[in-house]
């Protein structure tokens, strides 16, 4: 998944008021299928982080249940979801979000569960 993510990491300029692609991500569904996204961020803080891309490009193919995550920034180091992309995939799978896997720490291959790091939901 790392791997795969990395392909679409690439800072580009959409337009004078867009720029994508500085942090990318993957998640893998319980059919096996990756799907990959980047970050979009806009002037006007319309745009969308990696995992929501990568989330929506999984539900774009039809599917909607998560088995793992992974998220890159820079230098492609790992960093964890947002708390915006965390209530995501909570709303997503709300009767499965804590069996998420996020994978943390890439190099020492630390995962931790979307539920152990989401432990109290608003519903």
């Amino acid at each position: 998944m790392y791997l795969v993510a990395r392909n679409v990491q690439y800072e580009r300029e959409i337009s004078s008021l867009i720029e994508a692609g500085g942090v990318c991500a993957a998640v893998l569904t319980n059919k096996g299928n990756i799907y990959v996204g980047v970050c979009i961020d806009t002037a006007c803080s319309l745009g969308m982080c990696a995992e929501r891309s990568a989330i929506a490009n999984m539900i774009t193919n039809g599917e909607k249940d998560i088995c793992r995550v992974i998220a890159i920034g820079g230098k492609g180091k790992v960093i964890p979801p947002c708390g915006a992309c965390r209530e995501f995939m909570v709303q997503l799978m709300p009767e499965n979000y804590q069996s998420i896997e996020i994978m943390l720490d890439y190099e020492n291959k630390k995962i931790v569960k979307l539920g152990d790091i989401t432990t109290s939901w608003w519903i």
